[in-house]
């Protein structure tokens, strides 16, 4: 399994973080903000666990929409400490 990662910037609006983890990640908006925080004070933050596919599926869907508004925002893709790679 594969762990999408919400990276920090100093640029992206807050709620357009929020509004992402809610229409790509499927997030309810407190755990949309939670994430957000996190990222924000943490400089990174766990968005979930998928497969392989999932993953870059979700990945390039945030990138597409943060490029279209013209935000930096990015997520990355970790292999899921403990888990057997695909």
């Amino acid at each position: 399994m594969y762990r999408v990662v919400l990276l920090n910037d100093d640029y992206t609006p807050r709620d357009f973080v929020v509004w992402i983890l809610m229409r790509v990640f499927y997030k309810g908006e407190s755990e949309s903000t939670r994430i957000m925080l996190e990222a924000h004070t943490s400089g990174q933050s766990t968005v979930g666990i998928y497969t392989y596919d999932v993953a870059t599926t979700k990945i390039a869907q945030v990138d597409k929409i943060a490029k279209h508004y013209e935000h930096p925002l990015t997520c990355i893709i970790e292999v899921e400490s403990g888990g057997e790679e695909e």
